[in-house]
This record gives C-alpha cells, structure tokens and sequence, in this order.
C-alpha cells in the first residue's frame, strides 16, 4: 500500500471534492428562499446541528493552524483546545435557548437581525453587520490559506505536480468552493459538517496512534525531547508563559460565545429541545478530533530535534507534513479528505454570514428594508467575497509571511470582542443599551485593528484579540450603568426570562 501512498492521497481528496460538488447541486434543489440559504428554514435535525457547530470551530485553524501554532508554541496553545471545551457549555448556557426562540419571535435569519431586535435599534444591528464582513474576511482568508497550503503539501509531492505554486492551489481550491457555496448555501455546508465530523472523531484517535509510532519512544519520547530543548514548550503554559496563555484560554474559552459561524447555527434546530442533545455531542466531538492537533503539533517538533524529519520551512507544514511521511497511506488520505471537509464546510458557513450580512443586514440598517430577491443578491455577494478573501490571504502569506493560526487568531479575535458582550451578555442582561452595544462593537473594532495593523506588541505575550475583549466588555457594562435603559419589547423579555 505504500507505494501507491501519492495515488492513494490523490484520488481521496478527487472523491471528496466530487462529493462537495454533488452536495451543493443537492441543496440547490432545496433552496427555495433566503431563509432556506442562510438558516436552512430552521429544520435541522439535533445530530446534524450538533456536528455542525464543533466542525465550525474545528475548520482550518484547527487543523492547519493548530498543530503549526502548537508545532511553535508549545503548551501555550494546547489551552485553546481546553478551554474551548468548556466553552461550549457557555454558549449553550447563554445562547442556545434564546437564539431559537429569536429566530421564531422576530422571524430573524442573522445575528444582526437578533442584535437590532434585541435592542430596538436598526443602527446596533448595521454595526453588528460591519463586524461580520470585516471579520469574516480575516477569518474566510484563513480558511482558503489552509486550503492552499495543505492542497500544495499534497500535490508538491508528487512528480506530476512537483513545484505547483500556492496561487494555484488557491485557484483550483476556491473554484471548488465558490460552486459548493453558491449552489448549496447553507444546507450543503451543515450536512457536509456531519460527515466530516464524524471522519474527525475516528480519525482524531487514528491519528493519535499514528502520531505515538512516529517519534522514537512515542509520546514519552517526545515529550523527553522537548523538556531537553525548551523545558517550558512542554510545562503547563508553554514559552508563552502564564499570562499569555491565560489570554488565550479566555479569549477561546468565552469568546466561542462570540463567534457568529457557530452560534448562527443554534437557529437552525427543529425545537428548543434539541438543544439537550447537541451540547453533548458537540463537546465530545470537538473533545475527541483536537486530539489530532495536539498531538501532531507535538511529534513533528519531536521528530525535528532528533533529527528524523527535516526542520519545516512553516509551522503551517506540521499536519500536511506528518500526514505525508508518517501516516498510513489510506488514513492520510482520509483524514487530507476530512480536512478539506473541515476548512470547507468552514468556509462556506463564513460566506453565508458575510453574505447576509452585506446583502440583507446593510441594507435593513440603512434603508429599512431588505433587497429584493435576496436568494440571487446573496449568491452574487458569496462570489465576490470569497474573491476578496483570497486576495487578503495571499497578500497576508506572501507580503507578511503570517501563518494560519494567527491569521485565524485575528479573526477569532475580532469576533470575540465585538459579538460577546453584545449578543451573549445583552440577552441575559436587561439593563444593556443599545449605545453600549453601538459603542463596545466601535471601541473593539478600533482596538484589534490598529493593534494589527500597526504591529503594536503586547505586554506578557498577551493577544491583542484578548486586549480588545477586555476593552469592548469593560465599555459595554460601564455605558449600560451609566445610561437609563429603555423599555424591552414585551416578546423580547419573554426571551431574556427563560
């Protein structure tokens, strides 16, 4: 089987993306409505739900970018994946319930309608819109780098396709996913969540034993030989140190509450009830595939310091790199499959709120009413914003060499300053304002953009997304004290009280 490795790797990732493209035509058919394309006409099954939001946090960032940031950074990053867990139980304490009922009590197909019904006001709602785009461009762009650079890892190590550059692994991936997005909407991205899911979960403790015979003396080995290098990569808070990991545990562990490509997807369920099956799942799914990002991260590092792999020219090369040289020739190229499932059901979920956002949510905010055929608009917007994405990630890659993960981090970051307070703390809180909201989404946006932008490091290591958080829920709570609230519609409190 190994000398048909190359073949074997290649005609999994053709089938897979066949089977996205038989998807998409699939849910053509079944996309009848702007309602059907951004929410699925709320009548998702709880298993499906339940795959779908961990396969949203998972994408390309976890399985590009995690294993090269953990590949880097050692323990420091590994409590993104901890605290992640948790996190999910904060979402669904806050969110899961009361997202449902919006989407019925308001007839709300995005997380700006949910914003401009919650506070009565139209402008909180186009602002919370402005953060959708700008962050699912930071985000859509890690996906679509992850799609490039792990198509390229594949394709450069065949003879065929030997020094195939990554614009042209950026093209062929995202032609794919342009059809896939633009047919399917979200209905092919949240049934091609449940089976790349449940290939992740099998997959994830495949990779683990994988992982364990690749490195001499498995992970005791590993282990031993980054205390040897870098004892702190291998200690409870990696070489960040303390208070850098401390800012990645919360910004990754509360601000998942903040994170639009998986809360929009707690509307979608069938009854409010579903929820008690899709926390579970969704926690023990995530729990299980992350092992595949901590593990390989680890090992490839490990391999590098005893000389039994040549030192990566990226950090992003971890998984595509192990998967090649070390994994059996069908579980690599299962798993390669299960990837591109990943980044692209991902990818495609960002396109559909982006695309809400720009031609449904803007539009409401500044005209009071949405387009006209909103189903066309909204597959015209997907094109054109998966086009803008892709120029953002090639320029980040080749103008500043980012990586993937902090790519992602950006983008994460972005969405967790802006959306936590507003949507998880201002549905259980009846004394937030709307200019507290219009205010915190301001104030975030400003802080994570110029720290970016600008370069401007942080003290002890910390994340600029985490900086942002603080800033943005600090001047929610204070304008929301300072201000008298007015009144809540009648069918809103009803919400907030359950």
């Amino acid at each position: 089987m190994e000398a048909f490795r190359e073949p074997i790797i290649l005609v999994c990732i053709a089938v897979y993306f066949v089977i996205c493209i038989l998807v998409g035509i699939w849910a053509m058919r079944k996309t009848h409505s702007a309602s059907d394309f951004f929410i699925a006409g709320k009548g998702l099954g709880p298993v499906v739900v339940g795959l779908a939001v961990f396969s949203s946090t998972l994408s390309g960032f976890g399985f590009v970018g995690g294993p090269g940031l953990v590949y880097n950074m050692g323990m420091t990053s590994v409590w993104m994946v901890i605290v992640s867990t948790l996190g999910y139980a904060i979402v669904f304490y806050m969110l899961a319930k009361r997202m449902r009922i919006m989407a019925d009590v308001r007839d709300s197909i995005s997380l700006p309608d949910i914003v401009a019904a919650r506070y009565s006001s139209k402008a909180a709602g186009g602002w919370m819109a402005v953060v959708v785009i700008l962050g699912v461009l930071g985000y859509l762009a890690t996906q679509i780098l992850a799609m490039s650079t792990v198509l390229q890892s594949i394709l450069g190590n065949t003879a065929m396709f030997e020094g195939i550059s990554l614009i042209t692994c950026a093209v062929i991936s995202v032609s794919v996913l342009i059809f896939y997005a633009v047919t399917g909407g979200i209905l092919a991205s949240v049934y091609t969540d449940l089976v790349q899911g449940l290939i992740m979960m099998v997959c994830g403790l495949l990779v683990v034993v994988a992982a364990a015979m690749a490195v001499d003396g498995g992970f005791t080995g590993a282990s031993e030989t980054l205390l040897a290098d870098d004892p702190e990569a291998i200690m409870p808070f990696g070489s960040g140190g303390m208070f850098a990991s401390i800012a990645w545990a919360f910004m990754f562990g509360v601000g998942i509450a903040g994170q639009p490509h998986l809360i929009t997807k707690l509307m979608m369920n069938k009854t409010v009830k579903d929820t008690k099956i899709i926390l579970p799942l969704s926690i023990a799914g995530y729990a299980v595939a992350a092992m595949l990002w901590i593990s390989v991260g680890l090992v490839m590092r490990a391999l590098v310091l005893q000389g039994n792999h040549e030192p990566l020219g990226l950090a992003d090369d971890a998984a595509p790199e192990f998967l090649t040289a070390y994994a059996n020739p069908l579980l690599a190229g299962i798993v390669f499959a299960g990837l591109f499932a990943a980044i692209m059901s991902t990818a495609d979920g960002f396109l559909n709120i982006g695309a809400a956002a720009i031609i449904h949510d803007l539009p409401k905010a500044l005209r009071g009413k949405p387009l006209k055929n909103e189903l066309w608009w909204a597959r015209v917007a997907t094109v054109l914003l998966c086009v803008l994405a892709t120029g953002f990630a090639l320029y980040a890659r080749y103008a500043s060499g980012e990586l993937v993960a902090l790519l992602g981090a950006f983008g994460w970051g972005t969405f967790a300053a802006a959306i936590f307070p507003v949507v998880a703390l201002g549905l259980n809180w009846k004394r937030a304002t709307a200019n507290a909201a219009i205010i915190a989404i301001i104030l975030s946006l400003l802080f994570n953009f110029s720290i970016k932008l600008f370069g401007i490091a942080m003290p002890f290591g910390m994340d600029g997304g985490f900086i942002s958080m603080m800033i943005s829920m600090l001047a929610f709570i204070s304008i929301s004290y300072i201000e008298k609230p007015k009144p809540i519609p009648k069918d809103i409190q009803g919400v907030m009280d359950i």
